[in-house]
């Protein structure tokens, strides 16, 4: 047993796509994806809150290997929000940052779909 979805993916394809949705989910807040996708996703975005949480320099550069240095909004870039917006707001929360609603089938191919957001 792995610990881990492989989903259907080789190793650097599956982390470029993990560092993209816990990105955009820093970014947005709430992005919609697959339930597996949503799942896995859980997993690193409570990691990077807990960095967040931390402030220290040492968090910050582990959590700039993960998150990629894309436009936040308000002069920011996502690792900036992540320790200015996203971690001060779960200073006082001991996990359990993110939230998965479950959503119907997806049109085209009947895979199940999430919303996934962190709780606010």
């Amino acid at each position: 047993m792995a610990g881990y979805s492989k989903l259907n993916r080789r190793s650097d394809q599956r982390k470029a796509l993990l560092r993209d949705l816990v990105t955009q989910l820093i970014i947005h807040e709430r992005i919609t994806t697959t339930e597996t996708k949503a799942k896995e996703l859980k997993r690193l975005a409570e990691k990077m809150v807990t960095l967040g949480k931390k402030g220290t320099l040492h968090a910050r550069r582990q959590a700039a290997k993960m998150v990629r240095f894309l436009d936040a909004g308000d002069d920011k870039n996502a690792v900036q929000k992540l320790f200015e917006v996203i971690g001060p707001r779960f200073a006082e929360r001991n996990g359990g940052y993110t939230r998965i609603y479950k959503m119907g089938p997806r049109r085209g191919d009947a895979t199940p779909m999430a919303i996934i957001e962190f709780l606010k």
